[in-house]
């Protein structure tokens, strides 16, 4: 009874309301209803590492996908700017689901990681993306998302270097400047503007 209840409300309501006054639907995300607003505005406010995170405040999502995007532009500085904004947008779809750790992931079906890849597939459109990018591209923006994984896992979450090395793979060597700030977490305010700013310069 209570599972057939559950049906019943999914089928009632499988969208989200937007602050922009979009509503998503999360089974069949439509690109025309995807603003970069609302997903600054979300991405800003979910927490990376189910905040459990030194800093005075969370350390973002956001602020995560600028710090990818980072490390991808030190590795590759002549990169095609469209796969800079593909880095950038890389957790987009976390503004609607959140921020699922890897572990609790793998304990689940595939369906979290459907919902995933429709509400990427329609970002990637909104923004003039690929659907689904070439596999050399998603394996260079896997390659960042480790990086800044490995550099926040020591700075921030309280990992050894040997287990993050194990888990996320080696440091990915960034300028200290660019360290200490991107690893500083930001307030929900400073990563939305910095993370539409940047989004604004590889759009253009």
């Amino acid at each position: 009874m209570a599972k057939a209840g559950i049906a019943s409300e999914l089928s009632i309501r499988a969208w989200q309301r937007m602050l922009s006054g979009r509503r998503l639907d999360l089974l069949d995300p439509s690109p025309l209803d995807i603003e970069i607003a609302d997903i600054a505005h979300g991405l800003a406010r979910v927490a990376r590492w189910n905040g459990q995170t030194n800093g005075a405040h969370i350390f973002s999502v956001a602020q995560h996908t600028l710090l990818v995007e980072a490390v991808m532009r030190e590795h590759t500085p002549r990169i095609d700017q469209k796969v800079r904004l593909a880095a950038l947008l890389h957790d987009a779809p976390e503004y609607v689901i959140g921020d699922m750790i890897s572990p609790f992931k793998a304990v689940l079906d595939g369906a979290y990681k459907a919902v995933e890849r429709r509400l990427l597939s329609a970002i990637h459109i909104r923004f003039g993306l690929p659907a689904a990018l070439p596999a050399e591209i998603t394996r260079q923006i896997k390659a960042a998302d480790k990086g800044a994984a490995y550099l926040e896992a020591t700075l921030l979450a309280g990992f050894a270097e040997g287990e993050a090395r194990r888990l996320f793979g080696r440091d990915p060597g960034l300028p200290r400047a660019t360290v200490q700030d991107y690893l500083t977490p930001w307030s929900a305010a400073r990563a939305e503007k910095r993370f539409l700013a940047r989004f604004k310069a590889l759009s253009s």
